[in-house]
């Protein structure tokens, strides 16, 4: 059975600390259930036709506060 990694560990909290706020942010993100349901929503949406990428993305980017660099 695969270790069960604790986010709480010293170890974890250490790795943590030398993120910068954008790695970080993406942590956040990568973990919350919400997000990630928002995005496999839009996604889907997006697959079937109802939303443009462009749109839909925007959409997903607001909701949730994000930037992205050009």
């Amino acid at each position: 059975m695969p270790v069960r990694y604790d986010w709480r560990s010293a170890d974890a909290v250490e790795l943590l600390m030398q993120l910068d706020q954008e790695q970080f942010a993406l942590e956040f993100l990568r973990r919350n259930p919400a997000y990630k349901e928002d995005y496999r929503d839009t996604r889907r949406r997006i697959a079937q036709g109802l939303l443009s990428h462009e749109v839909g993305m925007a959409h997903l980017a607001r909701r949730w506060g994000l930037s992205f660099r050009t």
